[in-house]
């Protein structure tokens, strides 16, 4: 299953920073589809901790973003469709707070059309 997310910040009528990302379920993995202020690598890979899904460098375990509130079941049922969402700024290098958004649930087998997501 392949989850489309938008996460952006606080306000978005005054700060026009997201990132659209594409989270796949079954491989345990993402990617990044578009951005601009939410400065992510092009992949990487999911970890599911009590409800929270951290986004992840590849082969890394400290979490470039945090969703709070998003997890999928073993019968690929999603628990909510928006929640807080923490990134780090890379200008401040702080926290920054926003929200995550589900826009989209794929739940047909999805071929890649490169070898990020390809089995």
């Amino acid at each position: 299953m392949r989850l489309t997310i938008l996460i952006n910040g606080s306000d978005p009528t005054v700060n026009h920073d997201y990132a659209v990302l594409w989270l796949d379920t079954e491989q345990r993995r993402w990617s990044r589809e578009a951005h601009e202020g939410v400065h992510l690598p092009p992949w990487g890979e999911l970890r599911d901790q009590e409800g929270v899904t951290a986004l992840c460098a590849p082969s890394a375990d400290a979490p470039l973003c945090t969703l709070q509130g998003l997890h999928v079941d073993r019968r690929q049922r999603v628990s909510s469709s928006q929640g807080v969402a923490a990134w780090e700024s890379e200008r401040t290098r702080s926290t920054m707070n926003g929200f995550w958004r589900l826009q989209a649930v794929d739940r047909q087998p999805v071929e890649a059309e490169n070898s990020i997501f390809g089995r």
